[in-house]
């Protein structure tokens, strides 16, 4: 999600013509995302990557409740 964001900004600054241009922006905009997650992670020092969904961080499994 980063990485879509901070290409969506760089895409308005730069204003792109063509494929690869845009292909550019969207390497940087991956940079970007890449660079964060490693500082979080080294923060942490814990994976910044996770199996679940989004939508469903930060909440608690309940057992035995549907």
């Amino acid at each position: 999600m980063l990485a879509e964001a901070t290409a969506t900004e760089v895409s308005i600054v730069q204003q792109p013509a063509g494929f690869n241009e845009s292909a550019a922006v969207a390497k940087e905009g991956a940079k970007a995302a890449k660079v964060a997650r490693e500082q979080i992670e080294k923060s942490t020092g814990k994976s910044a990557i996770s199996s679940l969904n989004a939508k469903n961080l930060g909440q608690k499994k309940q057992i035995g409740k549907k």
